[in-house]
């Protein structure tokens, strides 16, 4: 049989029954583990008098909500395989995944619904769920049809290898692919993850990255389901409210994307405020040493980085607490049970997993470990290239040093190739990070006739004064970058493309530099 999120959920129910598990700021309830046992039974009862059977798809267009976490355990009771969908999708893209994944019933809110209209007559055979109080003719209300149903336990035989998930990629190179994982990859990546960050029952962890992305779901909110911790949900992130809740909530840990822990320290608040906050994990992109530094000064938190994909489950690699300053900006180290190479690439097909790298020298990053997705669902040429000879191919760029830490440089796709040179983004902004008025940075190549690419940078202002004369002088002064690598031109910009987990959508500035130059 082995382990299944299910017995996981089960065993901390019998553990702490009366503990409080569950706590939702938007609804103002909170639930002990033995009443959020009893939500996830209804539910799962409720799904199945609407016809979900062992192996349908169940998926959600939710934002941070108790029913989210209720409706993905009800899921596991009944053997449906959970699919959370990116709320920030798109109506286009939502109907997209939606007859890709062709689920039964789909849970969305009012902040969804202007998405989910637009696609519901185009997806008859699917009963739509609404979570909030709407009048609606396309839906039926949540709680209407969980109402009144039984909180006996349904009885479902349950493999460790069935699926549990379809996680649709986050689609930074262009369309998402359904990810599918176990319940057995996803229990061995939260025992990693309880680990990593030293998690227990007494631990009280806050979630306001969003929950339907891998990196909150499973390297903080199933882990400390697992230890028996204290869950507080935040409907969606907001700096002032996440630092008054760490306050009143008393939280001990908590996961954030970079950009999330750098608009926190733009605001007004005291170092008390943050007294109960033990450890702070982040992940989803690379953090710019610059702040790494500054976050462990201002906030005085022990931070702990995770580097992965979705498909990875997603954490392949840890740096540590101690590791922060003297190896910041790298991935760290692989985790226990994790087989991560750095690869020569191919330009003809996968890369080879025995052409590996020597120490400081740049390749492909794959891995193996027993977090590796079981392949993309209704794709399996994609899932033979992905996974040849048994390796993940991440199709990110990077190397290791002389003490086995893991530096990622760049995406494959995102080398920009200059003058027969190649350039690592990432490299160049780390350093447009270091100049005091910047708040966000990202660079890309763009055509160039004499070069074949030229570095384009688009800064986000943290000083108003900045610009481009400023930026230069600061690139090329004290041998911070090559000449060759400064960025050629400059774009101020309110804010970049990010996705729900905080990675940077470099397509997208592509796309607009290209329609710049047409």
């Amino acid at each position: 049989m082995g382990p299944t999120l299910k017995s996981m959920f089960e065993q901390t129910v019998g553990k702490y029954a009366n503990k409080e598990a569950l706590v939702d700021t938007r609804l103002g309830t909170r639930w002990t583990y033995k009443q959020w046992d009893d939500e996830v039974n209804r539910t799962a009862n409720a799904l199945r008098a609407s016809g979900v059977e062992k192996g349908d798809l169940v998926s959600t267009v939710l934002f941070n909500t108790a029913e989210f976490a209720t409706t993905l355990f009800a899921c596991t009771k009944i053997g449906a395989v959970f699919n959370p969908i990116n709320f920030r999708l798109m109506a286009k893209e939502l109907e997209f995944i939606l007859k890709d994944a062709d689920p039964k019933v789909v849970l969305f809110e009012k902040a969804t619904a202007s998405q989910v209209e637009l696609v519901v007559n185009k997806l008859p055979d699917i009963e739509f769920w609404s979570i909030d109080e709407q009048d609606l003719t396309y839906a039926l209300n949540y709680y209407d049809k969980v109402s009144g149903k039984g909180t006996t336990r349904p009885q479902c035989e349950l493999d460790e290898n069935d699926p549990y998930a379809i996680m649709y990629t986050s689609g930074t190179t262009g369309l998402p692919k359904g990810v599918i994982h176990s319940h057995r990859n996803m229990v061995d990546q939260a025992l990693l993850m309880t680990a990593c960050l030293h998690l227990s029952d007494k631990d009280r962890g806050l979630t306001v990255a969003p929950i339907f992305h891998c990196a909150e779901l499973h390297c903080a909110f199933f882990p400390r389901v697992m230890t028996g911790a204290s869950n507080i949900i935040m409907h969606h992130f907001d700096a002032p409210a996440v630092i008054e809740t760490v306050k009143q909530e008393q939280i001990t840990s908590f996961f954030a994307a970079p950009t999330m822990w750098n608009m926190m320290i733009q605001e007004e608040f005291s170092k008390e405020d943050f007294e109960s906050l033990q450890r702070g994990l982040y992940g989803g992109a690379p953090m710019a040493p610059a702040l790494t530094t500054r976050l462990h000064e201002v906030l005085g938190v022990q931070l702990i980085q995770a580097y992965g994909m979705t498909e990875m489950g997603p954490a392949i690699t840890g740096l540590m607490e101690e590791e922060q300053i003297s190896k910041a900006g790298s991935a760290g180290r692989p985790l226990l049970n994790h087989e991560v190479r750095v690869v020569q690439t191919n330009e003809h097909g996968p890369a080879e997993p025995e052409a590996i790298c020597k120490p400081g020298e740049l390749g492909e990053i794959i891995v193996r470990g027993p977090s590796m997705m079981l392949g993309y669902y209704n794709r399996p040429e994609a899932t033979e290239e992905a996974l040849y000879k048994g390796w993940y191919h991440s199709g990110d760029i990077g190397s290791y040093d002389e003490d086995g830490y893991l530096w990622v440089s760049d995406r494959v796709k995102d080398m920009i190739i200059s003058g027969g040179e190649n350039i690592y983004s990432r490299e160049v902004e780390d350093v447009l990070f270091d100049h005091p008025g910047v708040l966000d940075a990202a660079v890309i190549g763009e055509p160039d006739e004499m070069w074949g690419e030229r570095v384009v940078a688009f800064i986000v202002k943290k000083d108003t004064q900045l610009n481009e004369k400023v930026l230069d002088e600061f690139c090329t002064s004290g041998s911070r970058l090559a000449r060759y690598k400064r960025p050629r031109r400059y774009e101020f910009v309110d804010e970049l493309p990010r996705n729900a987990s905080g990675k940077l959508q470099k397509f997208k500035l592509r796309e607009r530099t290209k329609a710049l130059s047409e």
